[in-house]
């Protein structure tokens, strides 16, 4: 199959689109793709790192306010609607993808226009702007939530996928996810982190929980910070953690994510879509602080979904509370009925299935 995947600006676009091209891989190793994306997003490193043929279009997003800046949007999507239909015609595939961020707007919109077998993928429950204009186009919209299709309601196909991230994730080996951090296996693990960026106010708390972890002698927790918070963190918990330090791992970044998961006890993270779709994936209970700097409000959204099913403990960053965020870790680790419970909740909303169901698509889109 020949595949042409689009989606950029952040991880939690484009590695569902990698996941979807491994799972394609699996079912025919013949697979070619074309990842199409813009040179500014991290996309255009991440992309040729994986072997996947890469080109580039340059686009900006709309603002939700009016500006003169929308009017530059508009050439350019235009121009970038110009330079996909050429970059299609080349390549000729058989199904075009788009799995979120601005860029996949002229790239779907010029294949659904070419008569090209269209997809898009929404991460979030509350879908973005780009999501929400392709709809109108492409064959079928997946969702990775339940809730989100109320907002497809004109779509002419809409189907419940999951998040293709969790295909990949159920496969990892915990025992390498301990080894990595240097730990014996089977060693309770809590970790806390705030995206590939960091947040300062999870880091924050981070620092804040530092007297209470003595009350956890047996446990381990490991502090990602994200690269821009790393420095300041790790002094202070320097300064502030003599007596536990041997239980206590601070980390700018974890390469091998999925592994070191497969191997975590709680997490305490924002409720970014492709970091839910790995925890409810492997049955992780979960402490959600979600985003509030996103477009939409959409982590607590996804949050919410995730406490309503009773898979996850959501608290927003204003009531957020070193001590009382530790009371919370602490109280989980010592129910384990508790933790049980949430784990299988978070399992039964995950979908390990995912990016076979996106591929089935795929091939049913194709076949038609």
């Amino acid at each position: 199959m020949r595949v042409v995947l689009s989606g950029g600006g952040t991880g939690g676009h484009i590695y569902p689109a990698l996941a979807i091209a491994r799972e394609c891989e699996k079912r025919d190793p013949k697979s070619t793709f074309l990842y199409i994306g813009t040179e500014r997003g991290l996309e255009s490193k991440l992309v040729p790192e994986e072997g996947i043929s890469f080109a580039s279009i340059d686009i900006t997003g709309f603002k939700r306010k009016l500006s003169l800046d929308n009017v530059k949007t508009i050439i350019r999507f235009i121009q970038g609607v110009r330079r996909a239909k050429q970059l299609l015609k080349e390549f000729k595939p058989d199904v075009v993808i788009g799995t979120g961020g601005y860029v996949c707007g002229p790239v779907v919109y010029a294949a659904a226009k070419l008569g090209i077998p269209t997809i898009v993928h929404e991460q979030n429950v509350i879908p973005g702007l780009t999501n929400k204009f392709l709809s109108r186009y492409v064959d079928t919209v997946a969702v990775s939530f339940e809730d989100s299709k109320s907002y497809f309601a004109k779509a002419n196909h809409v189907l419940f996928t999951g998040n293709p991230r969790a295909t990949e994730v159920v496969e990892a080996s915990r025992e390498r996810g301990y080894a990595s951090l240097g730990l014996p296996t089977g060693s309770p693990i809590v970790m806390v982190v705030g995206g590939s960026r960091g947040a300062k106010a999870i880091n924050e708390a981070m620092i804040g929980m530092l007297p209470h972890l003595k009350r956890l002698p047996d446990v381990h927790f490991v502090y990602v910070t994200g690269q821009n918070y790393y420095e300041e963190t790790r002094k202070a918990v320097l300064a502030g953690s003599q007596s536990i330090r041997n239980h206590l791992h601070v980390l700018p970044y974890i390469s091998n994510m999925p592994e070191v998961l497969a191997a975590t006890t709680v997490v305490i993270s924002r409720a970014g879509a492709s970091s839910l779709a790995e925890m409810t994936a492997l049955g992780i209970p979960s402490i959600l602080i979600p985003s509030p700097n996103v477009t939409n409000n959409h982590q607590e959204a996804n949050a919410r979904s995730l406490e309503q099913a009773g898979a996850a403990i959501m608290v927003t960053e204003a009531q957020l509370n070193a001590a009382a965020l530790f009371g919370q870790i602490e109280q989980l680790l010592n129910n384990e009925d508790n933790r049980k419970q949430m784990s299988e909740r978070a399992k039964a909303f995950g979908q390990p299935d995912s990016a076979t169901r996106i591929v089935n698509e795929m091939v049913r889109l194709k076949g038609k």
